[in-house]
């Protein structure tokens, strides 16, 4: 009798430490970030940024379907969508209703940046112009400057988000002389104190801009690793990037290089470059995934 209740003691207590040890098990949560939307930007009638042989809109197309496989593979359960797998146009109006519509959690632009051409004062010359009428017309001259223009250094990687808690002075963006978009992908933006603005600054301030900034800063991060030059994370909402303020959801726009820099066409269009870009953005969304659903 002694034995049978010792060994039902050992039994009893054997499954009161398993039953803790499975509640102690956390439950498994389901993934916050179900649906990555891809987008190549521009395409079609709308090339983007020229180089000396290549497009922005070629090179984003590469670029975003590399990514697309490399996330497919690596996030089995995740849904990886795409905005454009051709060369075809599509509105910025569209991507963004086009994410929106697809339940986007997360929305990953590519781009590729350009720089307008240095200009530097050679020389001057005189140039004639005349003043008054009939016999008392005159001839005079003034000097005007000769200029000549080299390809612009600019280089390197930058990722925006959509400022949409700043105002117009204290917005930090792009510098018009070095860096811009197409007018295709850049969009007038409210009256930042409008009623419309001012809801839609506090759903991305509560919602949306933090995680940007995060994303954004780990795709830099991973840039910089590699050695790439990073200008960092950027803000506008001088003028808006249209995909960035009208996408519900995180969003980050990534500028992968300048295509008006010869060395850097030439990384862009090159395999190792796409890989290496590819794998820099691939690593960031995985720990930004990982890190939203707390795994």
């Amino acid at each position: 009798m002694a034995k049978s209740l010792h060994a039902f003691s050992l039994v009893f207590a054997l499954g009161l430490i398993l039953g803790s040890m499975v509640i102690a098990q956390p439950l498994s949560r389901p993934p916050k970030i179900k649906t990555i939307i891809i987008d190549a930007g521009h395409g079609g009638t709308d090339p983007g940024a020229r180089g000396e042989y290549s497009t922005e809109a070629q090179i984003t197309l590469q670029i975003a379907q590399r990514l697309d496989t490399l996330l497919r593979n690596e996030l089995t359960e995740t849904r990886i969508v795409m905005t454009r797998n051709t060369d075809v146009y599509h509105s910025v109006t569209e991507k963004a209703n086009f994410a929106n519509r697809e339940n986007g959690d997360l929305f990953v632009c590519v781009h590729v940046n350009a720089a307008p051409p240095k200009k530097t004062v050679t020389g001057y010359k005189s140039v004639p112009y005349y003043k008054g009428k009939g016999s008392k017309r005159k001839k005079y001259y003034r000097k005007v400057p000769i200029y000549a223009t080299s390809p612009n250094p600019a280089h390197g990687t930058s990722t925006y988000v959509w400022a949409a808690d700043r105002s117009d002075e204290k917005a930090k963006g792009i510098i018009e002389d070095e860096r811009y978009e197409s007018s295709a992908e850049v969009m007038d933006i409210p009256d930042v104190n409008s009623p419309e603005a001012m809801i839609k600054a506090r759903l991305w301030s509560q919602k949306f801009f933090k995680n940007s900034v995060k994303l954004a800063s780990m795709i830099e991060d991973e840039f910089v690793a590699v050695g790439r030059k990073s200008a960092g994370v950027l803000q506008r909402n001088h003028m808006g990037i249209w995909v960035l303020q009208a996408t519900n959801m995180p969003a980050v726009l990534i500028e992968t290089g300048f295509i008006t820099d010869k060395d850097e066409e030439a990384y862009l269009n090159s395999e190792s470059g796409q890989i290496e870009l590819t794998r820099s953005i691939a690593n960031a969304v995985l720990k930004y995934k990982a890190m939203v659903d707390g795994k």
